[in-house]
């Protein structure tokens, strides 16, 4: 007779019985051969499942590749430090050069090409959110029975109801729905005329908590979302903290740490920071009090790279926030949770936001699959140091960038550049294993070294400044020999260039059009009491606005649009000097 055996770590020599020799069994046993045992085959031996992860992510905003102690800084982050050094620091790891985009990746796992947000940021007052046609990461959990809660700054578009955080798959909300504003009094305007509260909890104006400050605010909602949640239901907890992101705001005992930085940017950069290092331990601290802790995995993400001209250091690299050189696009990140394969390491695994859509379903063991995704399951890589699926990074196609009315000696030139393949007129940007290709207007190039920092803006004179993007259209780097961005190979290696373009064009051929609206006058807060909120009605119901006019109820939309926009004309002046207001009560906080 034979039978399944455990292997060598089996402590007798008695055969291992499946069931399907349990009436022999019985034999034996009748027979004397009582020490007989039996282990039950599968799928009755299989030991349960372990219960799915608790997924916390941390979005901070604005970031700078340097700002981290870990990469150098000389802004201490001892919190940030023992996690990475605990976990898997990501070295080759990408996001988008501004905040919509990076989010909107992160949401849905597409391209920006494939939801036609490639130009700019959703600003407030456009009638524009991430599209209905593309599940986002919380609802694909939610169905798949997890508690998703969300605290932060959400940036992908509020016009309806339905393009809140509550409407795309998130059960709370606190947080703010545009772009930037006053950590303390959580106003935001957009331009100089259009100004308003911007804090909501769930999808009414949390007016009660205005005084606090934004990273202390969020962190105490996580820990109430913790103390009050089951460990034995999974979690996901999405932190989009508003810091690093100006105005450059931090309480008082947080300025003091660095007061010796000469320069005031880089002092208040560098205290908002010590606040996301301190909010992100507390909130580990809680995941360990509240029994979540051995069972979770948490991400570590910035946004983008730092503006340096607000603070933000991504030294070496080239660049910073808004451009696609690496400065802006290379991102400070990393993994800590006791699930990790590997920990302690550091990964070289090219990495983009959009693969955390799969890799977190993944680890949710949320069944099916989107052909439609442009990101890739990467836990193995990071988890265990497998090979990665993911060897290129499209980084963006924006056709709204060409410039228009050019001479057409210029398009020729163009032309030539892009071997008829490419328009290098299109501000884009590709990676292909170690090599980058950019084209179009690429925006500031420079390095910004660290060095420069204690000194005024006004006094940057001694800045690395490079000349070759003036008058170019394309650049070539291999990224992985030169990440600093240095030497331009787009002259030397013509063939990459071309075969870089021609995968360009491969992309080019699958996106949809930009959707770019223009800012819609019924949005100004002055309409909605003076608050940020949705402003049209539900998808479909056009004859209705969200909101009323002098308490009269709901008005035809041209009557209503008329209304706003005259009152935006009278209105624009009283904004203004609310916006004055607004900057000389956050100045005296600093003093």
């Amino acid at each position: 007779m034979t039978g399944s055996r455990r292997g060598p770590s089996s402590r007798s020599s008695v055969p291992v019985l499946s069931v399907t020799t349990l009436g022999y069994l019985s034999c034996l046993l009748l027979l004397g051969h009582a020490d007989a045992r039996v282990v039950v085959s599968e799928p009755f031996g299989r030991p349960p499942p372990p219960p799915p992860p608790h997924i916390i992510f941390f979005m901070v905003d604005d970031q700078g590749y340097r700002d981290v102690g870990y990469h150098g800084s000389d802004i201490h982050t001892p919190l940030l430090d023992q996690l990475a050094a605990e976990g898997v620091k990501l070295e080759n790891y990408y996001v988008q050069p501004i905040c919509s985009p990076t989010r909107s990746q992160l949401m849905t796992g597409r391209y920006q090409i494939h939801t036609g947000l490639q130009h700019s940021i959703i600003r407030s007052r456009q009638p524009l959110c991430l599209p209905r046609d593309a599940p986002t990461l919380p609802e694909r959990l939610q169905r798949a029975g997890y508690a998703t809660h969300m605290v932060g700054k959400w940036h992908l578009g509020f016009c309806r109801p339905e393009c809140l955080p509550t409407g795309r798959g998130f059960q709370s909300f606190l947080g703010s729905l545009t772009g930037s504003g006053d950590h303390f009094t959580h106003q935001s305007c957009d331009g100089a005329e259009a100004c308003g509260f911007d804090l909501h909890d769930g999808e009414r104006p949390a007016w009660e908590l205005s005084g606090n400050y934004s990273t202390l605010l969020y962190t105490e909602r996580v820990k109430q979302i913790l103390r009050s949640h089951s460990s034995q239901k999974p979690l996901f907890l999405y932190i989009a903290l508003q810091a690093l992101h100006t105005p450059l705001q931090a309480p008082a005992h947080l300025l003091r740490r660095h007061s010796s930085l000469g320069n005031r940017p880089r002092q208040h950069y560098a205290a908002m920071l010590s606040g996301v290092d301190e909010a992100v331990g507390a909130v580990v601290r809680e995941l360990r009090t509240q029994g979540f802790y051995r069972n979770s995995v948490l991400v570590y993400s910035s946004d983008n790279g730092g503006q340096p001209l607000s603070g933000g250091c991504n030294w070496p690299l080239r660049g910073g926030k808004g451009s696609y050189w690496e400065g802006g696009v290379r991102a400070v990140g990393f993994v800590h949770s006791p699930l990790l394969k590997r920990r302690g390491a550091v990964s070289r695994a090219l990495i983009h936001v959009s693969d955390w859509y799969p890799t977190l379903l993944g680890l949710a063991r949320v069944p099916g699959k989107d052909r439609r995704l442009d990101g890739h399951d990467v836990w193995g890589a990071i988890s265990q140091g497998l090979p990665c699926p993911r060897t290129e990074i499209l980084f963006n196609i924006d056709p709204v960038s060409r410039r228009p009315g050019e001479p057409p000696q210029q398009m020729a030139l163009r032309q030539r550049r892009g071997f008829g393949i490419w328009d290098t007129g299109v501000r884009a940007a590709l990676r292909v294993g170690d090599w980058k290709l950019l084209t179009g207007p690429m925006g500031d190039g420079d390095w910004f070294p660290p060095q420069t920092l204690p000194v005024a803006p006004s006094r940057w004179q001694g800045l690395e400044k490079r000349r070759d993007q003036h008058g170019k259209s394309v650049w070539l780097f291999n990224v992985t020999a030169d990440p600093y961005e240095r030497s331009d190979q787009s002259e030397a290696r013509p063939e990459v260039v071309r075969l870089l373009m021609a995968r360009m064009a491969e992309y080019n051929r699958t996106s949809v059009p930009p959707r770019n609206p223009p800012d819609d006058p019924l949005a100004d807060p002055q309409l909605h009491g003076g608050v940020w909120t949705p402003w049209l009605g539900p998808e479909g119901s056009e004859g209705s606005v969200g909101g009323s006019v002098g308490g009269s109820g709901t008005l035809a939309l041209g009557a209503y649009r008329r209304v706003a926009v005259r009152h935006c004309k009278v209105c624009r002046l009283r904004a203004l000097f609310k916006k004055v207001g607004f900057r000389m009560q956050r100045a005296s906080l600093f003093f």
